[in-house]
């Protein structure tokens, strides 16, 4: 006998369920649903994971730019003052 985990997407639990439910007396032993336990902690997890993955991928690739420190410090310094000259008189 061997065990097979899936990943199953949001909303299709229940039909994977019936489609193993349909073979289960003739292939299967036990069907055992099982939470994620990175869901447990965190329920946006595959979320936040997909756009770190993402992020990773477009520095790696060089289409997002990484600053140096000094690179961003000027720039966020810059963006700095720009918001105070924005809303200096608000």
């Amino acid at each position: 006998m061997q065990t097979i985990q899936l990943q199953v997407k949001d909303g299709y639990t229940q039909n994977i369920l019936d489609l193993l439910g349909s073979v289960k007396d003739i292939m299967l032993e036990k069907i055992e649903l099982q939470k994620d336990p990175n869901l447990e902690y965190d329920p946006y997890f595959y979320e936040r994971k997909a756009h770190l993955d993402k992020t990773i991928a477009a520095v790696d690739d060089g289409s997002m730019k990484m600053y140096e420190q000094d690179e961003y410090d000027k720039e966020m310094d810059s963006f700095m003052q720009d918001l105070e000259l924005k809303y200096a008189n608000s």
